[in-house]
């Protein structure tokens, strides 16, 4: 399916379109159908290396061709809305409007707090259905800086109404915590997801968060699960980076997590069991880290960043979809993990890393 040729892994598309398509998306809704391995585009907002923007659309006709068709971006994340517009209009160019219905676009609302009248949000949100060339969004995923300004159920309450309107087809959530979202839910909020950081070193969502969504049918969708890459066979048996070494924004973002999880030595402790359990499954220590989290029966999705037109694991992501851990698989992680930190004792729920 792949091979090694100058360096660079080529693949089969065809193959990889055939995947089980049962594994490879899930219905977040009766009419949301996403990607379990969604396109991340916090990457394209800078701090990931230099993107250019006809490379990167180019690769977007890339990873629509592969079957990962699921675009997960916010209106802060620099030209992420921009790209996803040129591109829906060149791929209807290309290969006609049907086409476009294959593409899920899923973007954030994330407002600075204060007041959020009606025409504020609406104001955002116009913009955001205008950069991305649709007519309605498929998920809006917002986000809250300030528990303290309880403008976010205002803000709630106009985004439901635009939901009603046709201008959005869901609203979920980003980095919310459990508590936060109770009250939504008790003032009869519809939410269909809550996107937080979930990984095999950052399992906070297990204490409060996925109880609580299990039971009021919200899912999740997990960022992190490769934690900006460390999670790899790059830095299996290499010694502690330094802060200069971490050259994007996500390794140093991630680093910090590692360091407040059981620090350098127990992670190099994990990554070689992650990596025994790869050469078992005959796939890359990212694949065992993603699929860990996708089995999780509370996860729709995972998503993995993209940085277009600089790197592309898109024939590796694949792999994920072909493996299955079995029960001696999760035990050697798990022997691992109960040496670590209380994360959730450390930092709190989900979200609150942005909030201290």
């Amino acid at each position: 399916m792949w091979k090694e040729i100058s360096g660079k892994e080529t693949y089969d598309r065809s193959l990889i379109i055939k995947m089980s398509q049962s594994q490879k998306t899930y219905q977040l809704t009766s009419d949301l159908q996403i990607c379990r391995i969604l396109n991340g585009m916090w990457q394209v907002a800078g701090g990931h290396g230099q993107i250019d923007t006809e490379s990167a659309i180019s690769e977007m006709f890339s990873y629509h061709d592969s079957g990962f068709t699921t675009w997960d971006m916010a209106d802060i994340y620099g030209p992420a809305e921009e790209y996803i517009g040129e591109f829906r209009r060149k791929i209807a160019k290309k290969e006609g409007e049907d086409e476009l219905d294959k593409i899920q676009a899923l973007t954030k609302f994330v407002p600075n707090p204060g007041p959020m009248t009606r025409s504020i949000v609406e104001h955002y949100i116009d913009k955001s259905i205008h950069r991305m060339n649709v007519k309605v969004i498929d998920l809006l995923q917002f986000h809250w800086w300030d528990y303290n300004d309880t403008s976010y159920l205002d803000a709630l309450h106009h985004l439901s109404k635009l939901r009603d309107e046709g201008k959005i087809r869901h609203v979920g959530l980003t980095n919310f915590d459990t508590g936060r979202i109770e009250i939504m839910v008790e003032n009869g909020f519809k939410l269909v997801s809550n996107q937080i950081q979930y990984s095999i070193i950052d399992q906070r969502p297990k204490v409060k968060m996925t109880p609580f969504c299990q039971k009021h049918d919200i899912k999740l969708l997990a960022y992190g699960t490769l934690l900006g890459g460390f999670l790899s066979e790059k830095y299996l048996g290499k010694p502690e980076p330094t802060r200069p070494q971490l050259d994007t924004l996500s390794l140093q973002k991630y680093k910090n997590m590692i360091d407040a999880w059981g620090g350098w030595a127990l992670f190099q402790e994990l990554l070689a069991v992650l990596d025994d359990i790869a050469k078992k499954h005959h796939v890359s220590i990212a694949n065992v880290a993603t699929r860990y989290i996708l089995d999780k029966p509370e996860v729709a999705g995972v998503i993995i960043g993209v940085r277009l037109g600089i790197t592309e694991h898109m024939a590796e992501n694949c792999r994920v979809f072909d493996m299955k851990l079995d029960s001696h698989d999760n035990d050697k992680i798990k022997a691992v993990i109960c040496k670590s930190q209380d994360l959730f004792a450390l930092i709190g729920d989900c979200g609150d890393e942005y909030r201290h």
